[in-house]
């Protein structure tokens, strides 16, 4: 009788060191370990009105524990992160690519079905490698041309994950801007959020 007591007690105590040292400990499900993750587009991406790592990629990174690779260079146009697609993305084997562009084709003027064809290229040549693509699409109610529908068509035809309005409740917020176009710290917060958000509904 005592035997099986002292049998029952080790069992127990096993079972609970397991659950203590194992299985508890805090849990973040955002963590992502081993990925290369790659932040592609314009300012939005570089952070243009952030503070010092305060741009949405330094605060992804925070949220996600691993490294993020800031790859946004401010005014670009679809056309021209296409011409550096290869160089900035593809050549550094990417995981996971979230992009941030057409807002200046928006602002520029240039032909939606243009910039959208852009687009999808780069969309589809990322896809290719085997890599995942989140887009942060961006709608003007007044001025859109368009644009908000062509990235949820571009999202349904080739399966990108697809955040609608990158900057809703953003723009126009004095509190979240640091100028009419850009973001400051607070705004680039949330818009780093949205996209954790889709990394872990993907």
């Amino acid at each position: 009788m005592k035997k099986l007591f002292f049998i029952i007690l080790a069992a127990t105590i096993a079972f609970l060191g397991y659950r203590i040292f194992i299985t508890a400990g805090p849990v973040n499900k955002g963590v992502i370990r081993g990925q290369t993750i790659i932040c592609f587009g314009d300012s939005l991406t570089y952070g243009t009105g952030a503070g010092k790592e305060m741009d949405y990629p330094s605060q992804l990174s925070k949220m996600i524990g691993t490294p993020v690779i800031n790859a946004g260079v401010p005014g670009d146009t679809t056309a021209r992160a296409l011409q550096r697609l290869e160089r900035d993305v593809l050549s550094k084997s990417p995981d996971l690519v979230l992009i941030t562009l057409g807002g200046n084709d928006l602002k520029n003027g240039v032909a939606k079905d243009r910039a959208f064809q852009n687009l999808r290229i780069i969309v589809e040549s990322i896809q290719n490698t085997g890599a995942g693509v989140i887009l942060g699409g961006i709608k003007f109610p007044i001025r859109d041309r368009g644009f908000g529908r062509a990235y949820q068509e571009l999202s349904e035809e080739t399966g990108a994950v697809l955040i609608a309005n990158i900057f809703d409740g953003i723009m126009g917020n004095r509190n979240l801007m640091s100028d009419p176009i850009h973001p400051n710290d607070a705004g680039y917060q949330i818009i780093a959020e949205r996209f954790h958000e889709a990394m872990r509904q993907r």
